[in-house]
């Protein structure tokens, strides 16, 4: 058996209590699955020719990119391997009585992470050198070693798959909770001080009652009431509400001053609900000619209040509308409760997908150039809005690049939308004005695993899962990309007895 130091590829510390009897590493390799049905004189040449190693828990026992010694024959403990981008992700586990590293046929030039040994590990090498020797005395090796090598390799591109679609779901649900969070706040806010606007305004309509009711100006006050919010409902112009904060507090100070002018209580908080309401001088100068000077103030006040509880429960309505519409359009999104193929609108699907990043478009200008006579098209609905998801992230990702303009307003980038009919085809194109794809790079970008993220950012799979559901719809996708402009263009058949 061989044991010499030389040839370790291993980094951690090693513990050696001296060479393992060849019967027992036979008795060993009778457990692996892989190795099932070998003679007794095949287990005997492994062990024979096998280098035996065995390291402590916790300890680094290969380093990613390293070239591999040869093939691993696990008789002890778990490897567990982990790629840098992918953080603290298994990206593989080895386990006891499995093949793993290099082996025969395979071409693996380097490990593709970081191997940790977890508890005390003990294995059997056979260096990549003699593969040929052992080809030639175990010649059923080589058909064990192409079925590892293609059980391999689905399981790995399975967990790829698996942790790129959690990272999307990760972006998607970043994006819904942010969008989710704003609404929600509003209501709970509004919600909060409306309890306690109600209970003052509650108040204040006893107090109006009986000043109004003493001076026999109830009708008065009601019809004066009445034709008021006639007139709000009726005013657009912008100029009543202006846009401008500073231009609305110089409104406020003027509705303060005039109720200072009358002796209106807390004139600033009464103020600054008549200034952000379409009410103008004229219309609490007509409330000062129609009720007594001791009724003004309460009057004043209390209608200020009725406006301020209608804006609360106007907020909190809209704030749950705007839930309910983004609850939809995740519904829609993922064709929740419906058949796997749909009729689907293009255009919609579109927009629904650009829900779902709201967030990120605030400082993004949006252009869709949608064809209104664009025919439906039978597809698998969730599965085109995963493309549109892929391709208008990486059109996002890329405009972040561009900088961002200096406090003037001007979007900082430009993501255009635009649907088509060419023959018997759909043509959905996602457009940014980014700093375009290197040309070295744009032949490469829809190879599986291929990414020009920075680690932990991406695993390379957007695009290769954007190929595959195209090429499953009997379409295809492709890319035009120079400085400034860059351009996915996906093409689908209209007919579905085309697609499927």
């Amino acid at each position: 058996m061989q044991t010499s130091p030389a040839v370790e590829p291993q980094i951690g510390s090693f513990v050696l209590a001296g060479p393992t009897p060849p019967a027992e590493i036979v008795a060993a390799l009778r457990k692996v699955d892989a190795l099932d049905g070998l003679s007794d004189s095949d287990y005997l040449w492994l062990a024979r020719n096998g280098v035996e190693r065995k390291v402590g828990a916790g300890a680094m026992v290969f380093r990613e990119g390293d070239p591999p010694f040869g093939m691993n024959i696990l008789l002890a403990g778990e490897i567990h391997v982990r790629r840098n981008q992918s953080g603290s992700l298994s990206l593989f586990i080895a386990r006891v009585g499995q093949l793993s590293g290099l082996l025969p046929f395979s071409r693996m030039k380097g490990y593709g992470g970081n191997g940790y040994s977890v508890g005390n590990a003990w294995s059997l090498d056979i260096p990549k050198e003699k593969f040929p020797e052992m080809l030639a005395a175990i010649p059923s090796m080589a058909q064990r070693c192409v079925w590892v090598l293609l059980n391999r390799v689905r399981e790995v591109t399975r967990m790829e798959m698996q942790a790129e679609k959690l990272t999307a779901l990760g972006k998607l649900a970043a994006n819904l909770a942010h969008e989710l969070n704003n609404p929600a706040s509003a209501a709970q806010r509004s919600a909060a001080s409306l309890f306690g606007e109600l209970r003052q305004f509650g108040d204040q309509k006893q107090q109006l009652g009986a000043a109004l009711a003493e001076a026999g100006q109830y009708q008065q006050y009601q019809d004066w009431a009445r034709r008021t919010r006639e007139k709000m409902a009726g005013y657009t112009s912008r100029a009543i509400l202006p846009d401008n904060p500073l231009d609305l507090s110089d409104r406020e100070d003027i509705f303060r001053a005039w109720l200072e002018a009358h002796g209106v209580p807390e004139p600033w908080s009464v103020a600054a609900v008549i200034a952000e309401s379409p009410m103008t001088l004229a219309n609490i100068d007509e409330l000062a000619t129609i009720v007594s000077p001791q009724a003004l103030a309460i009057s004043a006040a209390a209608f200020a209040s009725s406006l301020r509880v209608e804006r609360m429960a106007e907020t909190v309505l809209n704030s749950t509308v705007r839930i309910f519409d983004l609850i939809s359009a995740i519904k829609d999104y993922s064709y929740m409760d419906q058949a796997p193929i749909q009729e689907i609108d293009l255009a919609q699907s579109l927009d629904t997908t650009l829900t779902m990043f709201n967030s990120r478009l605030d400082h993004v200008l949006v252009e869709r150039q949608y064809d209104p006579d664009l025919p439906l098209i039978s597809a698998y609905g969730s599965e085109l809005n995963q493309v549109w998801t892929e391709l208008i992230a990486n059109a996002l990702d890329a405009m972040s690049l561009t900088p961002v303009s200096s406090g003037d307003g001007v979007p900082r980038g430009t993501l255009r939308l635009k649907t088509s009919q060419l023959g018997e085809m759909v043509t959905v194109e996602v457009w940014n004005d980014g700093p375009g794809i290197p040309p070295e790079v744009v032949t490469r970008i829809f190879e599986p695993f291929y990414t020009t993220k920075p680690p932990g950012q991406g695993l390379g799979l957007g695009l290769d899962s954007v190929t595959r559901i195209v090429n499953k719809h009997n379409g295809f996708v492709t890319v035009d990309s120079k400085p400034g402009g860059t351009c996915f263009q996906v093409r689908l058949p209209i007919e579905r007895a085309q697609a499927y």
